[in-house]
């Protein structure tokens, strides 16, 4: 998972930039949640949350099936106990393979852990995260260092060489997050790891939206948004981990649609990862 990019635009694979703001993504008056089913919510996050900390230990020594069972069941519980809505369409290849998603929110993580669990790889300063940061070191996640550019041969290297030992991983290729409304562009090293390790690309589409009239009716002067685009779990811009969270654990109404797409054979596109870059954001715009 990647946070929010704060900087400005940099011309090399390590900094990519997002346009997404807190002011220009995020609705005004979202549609909100009662107290009481906030503060539920609340008790069932701290319960599961932590509980995906202590018992990572012994889950990494398990059968890598039961663990997969596991690692679904832990990120299906992370959205449940929040309150959103997902909607899976599609199952991930069998086997080892490059997982791509668009990237919106930290949400985003869990969700694809329920979906197609893998090793995650995210920048470095996630590892700094409060729980989340431990749970990720603990998960096998594969961090990168975007201030040493030289490191990316290295870290090509790594993923590929875990996905040449039947790992999944799990990437952004985007770098940062956007709000939902539209891809960034795609970077293109790790998908040189799924070519020099003969691997298939899975691609899969995150969206967020609202679930219906009825739940999103938010009273005077809130707009009903049922079934567009939903931004209230974007994760853009300014925006704080915390502040993020109170407003996904209050939000009425947020449905999350996880759409795994046909992947792409390793034998595709022989020559260059490139290829199949510009067949993905067609893919994950479906």
């Amino acid at each position: 998972m990647d946070a929010p990019e704060r900087a400005e635009p940099r011309a090399d694979p390590w900094f990519p930039f997002s346009p997404c703001t807190v002011a220009g993504c995020l609705p005004r008056r979202p549609a909100a949640a009662g107290a009481v089913r906030r503060s539920a919510r609340w008790a069932a996050l701290a319960a599961v949350l932590p509980a995906g900390v202590a018992l990572s230990p012994v889950v990494r020594r398990l059968a890598p099936a039961r663990r997969a069972v596991l690692v679904r069941w832990w990120g299906g519980a992370i959205a449940t106990a929040l309150g959103v809505r997902v909607r899976v369409t599609g199952g991930p290849a069998a086997g080892p393979a490059l997982v791509v998603a668009n990237h919106v929110s930290w949400l985003d993580v869990p969700l694809l852990a329920a979906v197609a669990p893998g090793r995650m790889v995210a920048k470095r300063e996630v590892g700094r995260y409060p729980v989340l940061g431990r749970l990720a070191a603990r998960g096998g996640t594969l961090f990168i260092d975007r201030e040493r550019l030289r490191s990316l041969p290295g870290t090509v290297a790594e993923v590929a060489g875990a996905l040449r030992a039947g790992s999944t991983v799990v990437a952004f290729p985007e770098g940062s997050t956007r709000c939902g409304r539209e891809l960034g562009p795609f970077r293109r090293a790790l998908f040189q790891a799924a070519l020099e390790a003969g691997v298939p690309v899975q691609p899969v589409a995150i969206r967020y939206r609202a679930h219906s009239t009825a739940d999103t009716a938010g009273g005077p002067g809130v707009t009903d948004t049922a079934g567009m685009v939903d931004t209230r779990a974007a994760f853009v811009g300014d925006d704080a981990l915390a502040a993020s969270l109170r407003r996904v654990a209050a939000a009425r109404g947020l449905v999350a649609e996880v759409t795994v797409l046909p992947p792409l054979p390793p034998g595709a596109h022989p020559d260059r990862p490139a290829a199949a870059l510009r067949r993905l954001p067609r893919l994950l715009r479906r």
